[in-house]
């Protein structure tokens, strides 16, 4: 097969925008899942009686509630957008080869 000396194969597939955006939102919610995780194992504590350096959600069960449900939702809400990043930056690109092009493997 002959190659000529003009050809550059980076001109068939054109680079597009970076994904650094997505890969950051991901970070930030993965983040939020572990700060969500986090939230609920101190509600949770606080509400079995379990959290002498929770400070005065020692004293009030509203407060352990709120802060377990709180926690609940972050880690709902981050699990839900990291998922979603991952999604998009594991999408395939605009220009795609027939599976009978491919190489036959053994």
């Amino acid at each position: 097969m002959k190659l000529s000396d003009g050809f550059d194969a980076r001109r068939l597939r054109p680079r597009g925008p970076g994904n650094w955006r997505m890969r950051l939102a991901a970070i930030l919610a993965a983040l939020f899942a572990a700060f969500g995780v986090l939230l609920a194992m101190a509600g949770a504590a606080s509400l079995l009686g379990r959290a002498p350096a929770l400070g005065a959600l020692n004293d009030s069960t509203g407060a352990a509630a709120v802060l377990l449900v709180f926690g609940l939702f972050l880690l709902w809400a981050g699990i839900a957008v990291w998922r979603l990043c991952r999604r998009r930056l594991r999408r395939p690109s605009n220009l795609s080869m027939a599976p009978h092009l491919m190489k036959k493997r053994d």
